[in-house]
């Protein structure tokens, strides 16, 4: 009995000193690059102290003397919250994921070295304008400072990971101009269309994606000033880990005629993937007498990308231009290196990689180019012919000279000529100034081509179909101090078809826009609150013109039973206003689901079908145009022998959509909540190892949501999966032309990227729920907020 009860104490002790030295390790491991926000820091290479005060957010406010040390500690407070977020896209931009998530990301590794990013940033470089060589090259000098002075304390992801990060480039902060043309490329899923081309007869493919005239909602009104005076996998791996950018936005602004203030107010909420650490960093960064800017930047650069100045508000939305084209090659029978073109063979390049993974495997590969851009057909898995892409990114552009001199415009003349050379990343940019002024710029690459076939593989053999440059900057749409007294964009359709280039196909439907016009048209007077209204409002459109549709049509004295009467009795007096309490809410967006599922599947078949929901843009159009087509070919069951039509299919869904949430919730409909599936989760992208998570408490959520992908509060969820929401605002920002000191914002996470830190998602809660924070601007206010000072000073 004395040696069981020895063995059980020593036993004891044993695991209590297991547990003791793991707590100690996990603490330890969790708090590795925390930051002091109140040091006292001597820099090498500084040369004039420079102040950082942050408020109750960690909001830094850099107070400089000079750009050269303004962007040194921008680069220094970056790495603080940020490092390794900076790193993981410098390895998307680079192809070099592999190295540290291992051999599943060789060949989306390949692909994005294809893209040719790092190339055009060092022609970039090179090229540029020496105020800007100089701002990336004092970045990366803060950047490199921060990781040798903190050698072996760098945060828990290179750990976990096992690795340590390089040295920063200045390259590196222009590789991101390609990562982010290179999420908002549109055309990708063509391959899919011919797809479906070949699988459907021509009647119903071309009733699948009808023509852009059904749209009436442009972005750019017809006879408003236009000119001027002259999803494969290894892609979806990139948005599962929050690497993607824009999915949409909104952004609209209103003139002192229409503001409570007298001056204009401007609002814009781009919408991204979600994911920790949130994508944009907030800051504020003066230089005195010469600069003062407070808004987003990117994490790896500079510069603020929307925001304010002293002068001048702006904010983005994606243009969805059609700036992708595939090209099928005529490969030379005798040499399968050479391609025809124009009635001669050229030699493909070849350009050899070696892929290293941190398995310790090394692949050596090779990706081919022509004039044009990559091969494709390989990553895209056909082996029967050879495509070739061009897109955008591709093109000539200089993006980050557009932020650089818009972080400095004082009018409309200075932010158009920022502007110009805004090529690969094609944006929707709306506009404010102090003087009163309003407008909207289409600042975008729009090809100039042969475009009779829309959704074809374009032939290649031949020049009939390549670009012949792009539409000059003064011939792109605009408006300014338009007399409605308002502008606005949210990835709708960008003009009517006078307009002289085609600019794109896969526009988001005009919903939001709608909403959004209906709002601005119903009130005279706006005020910052009702911005905050605007921007959170989740009536939606979608679910009107849905219910109208197909309501009438179940008005045909079918049996219902008593939970679906009462259930369609609740959605006849719906305001379509889809909150998270919302049990009609639930019952609307299942329906209409299921009736794309009882519309398309039958005829694509469960593979394809799901495919195409995948291209989350497709089916949105098809269901624009089915709502519009009451005798539609798609609605015949081509699995039975009947002949169904519009009454048949619409009962049919709602009552599958019915059996389904019954079964899940019960039958008594008043107590169904959308907020109860309907719900996001922050998630780190190396939270998918469960246990990590739960160690350090990297995921955030669930949170109950409202709204949809077709509201203006937007939370785009997966077809099949409500509960993951994906996709939302990826901040809040409203900006009072008549006052700095009031504007405001939020992100979805926090500062810092650092778990263990109070700030990795302070804002969260105040995100979901709809609230703000105030965007310190003026320096007495700064101060008087501050929570943290940091002093740097000249080693």
């Amino acid at each position: 009995m004395k040696t069981f009860k020895r063995t059980a104490i020593i036993t004891l002790i044993v695991v209590a000193v297991i547990l003791i030295t793991a707590f100690f390790f996990v603490h330890r491991v969790a708090r590795k690059g925390l930051p002091d926000y109140n040091q006292q820091i001597s820099l090498p290479g500084l040369v004039q102290p420079v102040t950082v005060y942050r408020d109750s957010y960690a909001i830094p406010h850099i107070y400089a003397q000079n750009e050269h040390d303004l962007y040194m500690v921008t680069g220094y407070l970056l790495s603080q919250d940020r490092l390794w977020q900076m790193d993981l896209l410098r390895r998307v931009t680079l192809g070099r994921l592999s190295e540290i998530f291992g051999d599943d990301f060789i060949e989306t590794d390949l692909l994005l070295r294809s893209l040719a990013f790092k190339e055009k940033s060092e022609n970039l470089f090179a090229e540029g304008d020496s105020n800007i060589t100089s701002a990336l090259i004092a970045f990366s000098e803060g950047v490199n400072r921060y990781i040798e002075d903190n050698n072996g304390n760098f945060p828990l992801e290179f750990t976990l990971l096992g690795y340590q990060p390089d040295p920063w480039e200045p390259v590196h902060s222009l590789n991101l101009i390609g990562y982010m043309a290179w999420d908002l490329k549109s055309g990708w899923s063509e391959l899919l269309l011919e797809e479906l081309a070949g699988k459907v007869d021509s009647a119903h493919f071309t009733e699948l994606l009808p023509e852009m005239d059904i749209q009436k909602t442009y972005v750019y009104r017809k006879n408003s000033e236009l000119l001027s005076e002259n999803k494969l996998q290894m892609l979806n791996r990139l948005e599962e880990m929050g690497l993607d950018i824009f999915s949409g936005s909104n952004n609209w602004a209103v003139s002192g005629e229409k503001s409570n203030t007298g001056e204009p107010l401007l609002a814009n909420d781009m919408h991204l993937g979600f994911g920790i650490p949130g994508i944009w960093y907030q800051i504020h960064q003066v230089v005195d007498g010469k600069l003062n800017v407070e808004g987003l930047l990117l994490p790896g650069q500079p510069m603020i990308i929307v925001g304010h100045n002293d002068s001048i508000a702006w904010g983005m939305t994606n243009t969805y231009v059609d700036n992708l084209d595939y090209y099928e090659e005529k490969i030379n029978p005798d040499d399968t290196n050479q391609y025809m073109f124009n009635g001669e063979w050229k030699n493909f390049i070849i350009h050899e990689e070696i892929i290293r993974s941190k398995s310790g495997k090394e692949v050596k590969c090779n990706y081919r180019t022509n004039h044009r851009g990559p091969v494709v057909s390989g990553i895209k898995k056909i082996t029967d012919r050879v495509l070739t892409i061009r897109w955008v990114g591709g093109e000539k552009s200089n993006e980050m000279r557009s932020v650089y001199l818009t972080n400095r415009a004082n009018n409309w003349n200075d932010f158009r000529n920022a502007f110009s050379s805004f090529i690969s990343i094609s944006q929707n940019i709306v506009y404010a100034d102090k003087q009163g002024n309003i407008g909207l710029y289409c600042c975008a690459g729009v090809p100039i081509r042969q475009r009779d076939k829309i959704w074809a593989v374009l032939p290649g053999w031949t020049d009939e179909y390549d670009w012949k440059g792009m539409v000059p900057f003064d011939e792109l749409p605009y408006e300014y101090n338009p007399a409605r007294g308002y502008v606005s964009s949210a990835n709708n359709r960008t003009v009517d078809s006078t307009y002289p280039y085609h600019i794109g196909t896969w526009y988001d439907m005009p919903y939001r826009m709608d909403r959004i016009h209906e709002m601005l048209d119903g009130q005279d007077i706006f005020s910052i609150q009702d911005f905050k209204r605007m921007q959170n409002d989740q009536h939606s459109k979608f679910s009107s013109l849905f219910l109208t549709t197909l309501l009438p049509v179940m008005e045909d004295g079918t049996n219902w039973t008593e939970t679906e009467k009462a259930a369609l009795d609740m959605l006849k007096k719906w305001d379509y206003d889809l909150s998270a309490e919302s049990p009609e809410a639930l019952i609307a967006e299942f329906w209409a689901f299921q009736y794309l599922i009882s519309t398309y599947e039958d005829e694509m078949g469960d593979d394809l079908f799901k495919r195409f929901l995948d291209i989350s843009h497709l089916p949105r159009i098809a269901m624009y145009g089915l709502l519009s087509h009451k005798n539609s070919l798609w609605l015949d069951d081509i699995t039975t022998e009947e002949k169904e039509g519009l009454a048949e299919v619409v009962a049919a869904s709602f009552r599958h959509t019915m059996d389904t949430l019954i079964s899940q919730y019960g039958t008594e409909v008043s107590d169904w909540k959308w907020g109860d599936i309907h719900q996001i989760t922050l998630s780190h992208p190396i939270a998918k190892v469960k246990l990590i998570d739960k160690i350090f408490d990297l995921n955030q959520g669930p949170f109950r949501l409202g709204g949809s992908f077709h509201t203006v509060s937007p939370y785009k969820y997966p077809y099949f999966e409500p509960k993951a929401v994906e996709h939302g605002s990826s901040h809040r920002s409203i900006y009072d032309l008549n006052d700095w000191s009031n504007c405001i914002s939020v992100i979805p996470t926090g500062t810092s990227g650092i778990p263990s830190s109070k700030f990795y998602c302070d804002q969260t809660k105040m995100y979901v729920n709809g609230e703000y924070h105030a965007d310190y601007f003026n320096s007495d206010e700064v101060k008087t907020n501050a929570e943290f000072t940091m002093e740097f000073s000249p080693e």
